[in-house]
């Protein structure tokens, strides 16, 4: 079978391999899947770059998130039959055609949310999902509250500016060019303001802020930005750099967390993962964690994909179609 292979790490377009692979049965409690689409993500990427070498073990296929139909099943397993179409969850490896995993890691897809939407129904919904989940528990009602969403262009920022505005708060979504401010001022649900480490506008205040950058600029929005008992929480690093700590540590009154959706996922339990995708899929249904889709490459192509996934103006989220 075709697939991808991380040997070393380094820059995901030189060090992502496409090779061929032995298509393993599915042993006892297993299924195998018969992957469809497979999404691009920056959290796919991150550990190929050596980010997460402690914990990260070479060689390893990529792909956290995707959707195929159960071709085989193992002995034991009662819950999943050959053609049901499922969301395989727990581990990376969905950048290739084949993929066996524990049935209690499979998620069952309903028939009314389609490939595409399947394909995007985990890493960005569930995490907006706790995120919210995290923003209430620290302050009980978001309502009235003025919440800051960095990269606020992205498919997940777009669904957090959403979730907060439902929640009675006003969202406040961070961009870093006038061009995302656009594209995000047609369908955004709060207010919008551009700024990065060299401009943050004054008078901006925010009793949370919801990050994904990280770095310089999440430096200086925790020191001109936060109000006393904020709350900051992260959920990823997009510029490479963490939070600085001097910054951490001279707001003493402020919360800080890092929200890591496979920390949850691993400990969480399959209801607490069920409810969570019957969220999403209900999400998805609405429109409120649909994702625009830029480009659905064939997982041959995958280096036409990376490429198209590192250029700046890309508008939406890339799809492997890993079936050809």
């Amino acid at each position: 079978m075709r697939s991808t292979l991380v040997s070393q790490f380094g820059d995901p377009r030189q060090v992502i391999a496409l090779v061929d692979a032995e298509r393993i049965p599915p042993g006892p409690g297993e299924v195998e899947i018969a992957l469809c689409l497979s999404a691009i993500n920056p959290s796919d990427l991150i550990p190929v770059t050596g980010a997460y070498s402690a914990r990260t073990t070479l060689p390893f296929v990529p792909g956290f998130e995707g959707v195929g139909i159960v071709a085989r099943v193992g002995t034991g397993v009662t819950t999943l039959k050959p053609g049901d179409r499922v969301i395989p969850i727990g581990t990376s490896g969905l950048w290739q055609e084949y993929l066996v995993r524990p049935a209690e890691w499979c998620f069952a897809v309903p028939d009314d949310i389609d490939d595409h939407q399947a394909a995007t129904s985990y890493v960005n919904p569930l995490t907006a999902i706790r995120l919210i989940e995290a923003l209430k528990s620290h302050f009980g009602s978001l309502t009235s509250r003025r919440i800051g969403v960095t990269a606020a262009g992205s498919a997940i920022g777009a669904m957090l500016v959403k979730l907060i505005a439902g929640e009675g708060a006003g969202p406040v979504g961070i961009v870093r060019s006038e061009r995302s401010a656009a594209r995000l001022a047609s369908d955004a649900a709060g207010e919008i303001v551009v700024a990065d480490e060299s401009r943050v506008p004054s008078g901006l205040a925010f009793d949370a802020i919801v990050d994904a950058i990280g770095g310089p600029f999440a430096g200086e929005l925790i020191g001109q930005t936060l109000q006393p008992g904020a709350a900051f929480i992260q959920y990823g690093a997009l510029s490479g750099v963490p939070v600085p700590i001097p910054a951490i540590q001279a707001r003493p009154d402020v919360r800080f967390s890092f929200l890591w959706l496979r920390t949850w996922v691993h400990t969480a339990g399959r209801p607490a993962m069920e409810e969570a995708f019957a969220q999403s899929f209900a999400g998805l249904r609405t429109g409120l964690f649909s994702s625009r889709v830029a480009h659905i490459y064939p997982l041959s192509r995958l280096d036409e994909a990376l490429a198209h996934q590192a250029d700046p103006q890309r508008d939406g989220k890339l799809l492997l179609d890993t079936r050809c």
